[in-house]
């Protein structure tokens, strides 16, 4: 199925910028944007005096560490998972074992 791209505004800090997304992915990007802004607001409170751009680059860093984050626990959590699975079999042999 090809869908088509719909135009959309979406406002970063104080810019606006026209970009074209699937419709199916409009609730996400709107909910990133809003996380976006919500965290320049909160670093422009925490640290007074800096210009949009550092503001920016800021929720760059944090946005990219909590995805890294996020990726490092799926990859333990998927490790755990795999361990329990091998002492599940474990166990299950040496409880047929007579």
């Amino acid at each position: 199925m090809n869908e088509e791209l719909i135009p959309t505004n979406l406002v970063i800090g104080d810019r606006t910028y026209r970009v074209r997304i699937l419709p199916k992915d409009e609730e996400v990007v709107r909910k990133t944007v809003k996380t976006i802004n919500d965290k320049i607001v909160e670093f422009k409170t925490a640290f007074a005096g800096k210009d949009m751009q550092d503001y920016i680059a800021m929720v760059l860093v944090w946005f990219a560490t909590e995805q890294n984050a996020a990726i490092s626990n799926q990859l333990n959590m998927d490790n755990v998972s795999s361990r329990l699975q091998t002492l599940e079999k474990l166990i299950d042999g040496a409880l047929d074992q007579p």
